[in-house]
């Protein structure tokens, strides 16, 4: 039975590294799938799903106005297609969560969603939010703070090096712009310690 998979986590655990190798596994059993990023993410270059480690695959790309759910029935029309990967899966629409779930439900095919769960204020992300209510399973992709905690926040720093804490919900950055922390050294980045 298929079924509806959100892998979330911080910054820099390593979701790409994960689905990337998620996709493999199929592949290498002569299964075909299909790989989906968000548009807006081009630092490993267009339509490319690339992980801090050295490996990346070609994916088709969504914005905010792709029907998710006819594009999985245009790339089903071509061929077989055993899953669907999609990678930067906070920046879903709530729509497109829906779309997914019904190409789940309607198509029967396996779709697992990589992505962040709060951005650097500790909201989370529309996709995200659609993503936890809806996913059929929920796993975390686990990194850790540099006191060794389990890192569950992320801090956006400015050009200063200090953690920002007013800005758009959306800004395409790497190791130069976010750094994942666990939820104490987080609210001390940000001023929101207990002493405060």
């Amino acid at each position: 039975m298929a079924k509806l998979y959100f892998h979330y986590s911080t910054m820099n655990a390593g979701k790409s590294t994960v689905l990337l190798q998620a996709s493999h596994n199929y592949v290498e059993r002569g299964m075909q799938t299909y790989l989906l990023t968000a548009q807006l993410d081009d630092r490993a270059g267009a339509g490319r799903i690339a992980s801090r480690i050295g490996i990346g695959q070609s994916a088709d790309t969504f914005d905010g106005d792709t029907d998710l759910f006819a594009r999985i029935e245009a790339r089903l029309a071509q061929g077989p297609c055993a899953c669907v990967f999609i990678d930067e899966a906070q920046f879903l629409t709530e729509r497109q969560v829906w779309q997914l779930a019904r190409a789940v439900d309607d198509l029967n095919l396996p779709v697992m969603c990589y992505g962040l769960r709060v951005d650097f204020l500790g909201h989370l992300f529309e996709g995200s939010a659609t993503l936890l209510a809806l996913a059929d399973e929920m796993r975390e992709v686990r990194t850790i703070c540099h006191c060794g905690r389990k890192a569950t926040m992320v801090v956006r720093r400015g050009a200063d090096g200090r953690a920002m804490t007013t800005g758009d919900q959306v800004q395409i950055g790497g190791n130069e712009t976010y750094v994942s922390l666990c939820r104490r050294h987080w609210r001390e980045e940000t001023g929101d310690s207990p002493e405060a």
